[in-house]
């Protein structure tokens, strides 16, 4: 045995032992996508992180993504993936496949993994039974309005559900696809799904795992992250053009969230082994952190 080796892990415990204290029994809803779900190591990773977060005294709630595995089953169909303003665009033969693919594949390999590796008590949910939507659209450079077919914005979540899941301490895996008042089937976006369910079950962090390191002021620099934004400081920095692109609605709902009663939003680094537990349980985290 390497004593200095083995000291130097029970140094990384004693670090985490206030961050266990202070966060034991405080709900966490953890959203992945991009690359740490197309990579299945990664995944994996990330499950394993949420194991340990449950086993430690935290309840964590995961939403999932499932872009990279939509795509390759519309391509294979002859379908091809459009986006608008950031929004996949959902015909009626995109959204039978958009559900297939996130229930029949993405959200069962989660489960099954968390369930058979882990040996942790998750459950498969989906949004269908628990979120409802109102169908959206987007707005063109001239204003106009820009169908997108079947998408929505969630409008109410089934907090008692979720909260039942969570009192018999399973975790809950959603898949992001909501229903309409008429019954119909909607995509929804699964960082908005994620801002929604977080501010409906008021939980203490909601944490963004992704393939960049955090909100960075100069994207090509890696040093440059952004460790804290305030609220008040997001719409700033999109004028500056600091948050840009994907991460300006990701900022604006991460903002309505905390609004709504979520404690903090942290943006993580998915491809980083261990960040969720690094961000959560360390002094210096990795990622950005966005308080009111």
């Amino acid at each position: 045995m390497n004593i200095s080796t083995e000291q130097g892990k029970a140094d990384v415990l004693i670090e985490a032992l206030p961050y266990l204290q202070k966060f034991h029994g405080s709900t966490v809803l953890v959203k992945f996508g991009g690359s740490a779900m197309e990579d299945m190591s990664r995944a994996h990773d990330v499950l394993r992180d949420v194991a340990f977060m449950a086993i430690a005294g935290m309840t964590p709630i995961v939403v999932h993504g499932g872009g990279k595995a939509i795509n390759a089953e519309l391509l294979k169909a002859g379908v091809e993936p459009r986006f608008i303003n950031g929004l996949r665009y959902t015909d009626a033969a995109t959204i039978k496949v958009v559900d297939r693919v996130l229930h029949g594949t993405v959200n069962a390999a989660l489960v099954d993994y968390m369930r058979e590796t882990c040996h942790a008590a998750a459950t498969a949910v989906s949004g269908k039974d628990i979120l409802r939507c109102r169908r959206i659209t987007s707005a063109a450079a001239d204003g106009s309005e820009v169908d997108l077919g079947f998408v929505g914005k969630v409008v109410n979540v089934d907090t008692p559900q979720l909260k039942w899941i969570l009192s018999r301490q399973e975790i809950p895996i959603i898949a992001p696809l909501a229903c309409d008042q008429n019954g119909g089937v909607f995509n929804i976006n699964a960082d908005m799904a994620a801002c929604e369910i977080a501010a409906e079950m008021k939980v203490q962090k909601l944490v963004f795992l992704s393939d960049v390191p955090g909100v960075l002021r100069d994207p090509k620099d890696p040093a440059s992250l952004i460790s804290e934004i305030r609220c008040g400081e997001v719409e700033g920095l999109i004028s500056e053009g600091v948050i840009s692109g994907g991460m300006i609605p990701k900022l604006r709902s991460a903002v309505e969230a905390i609004a709504a009663g979520v404690g903090k939003v942290h943006l993580v680094d998915g491809r980083l082994k261990h960040s969720l537990l690094l961000e959560v349980f360390t002094t210096a985290g990795v990622g950005t952190q966005i308080i009111p």
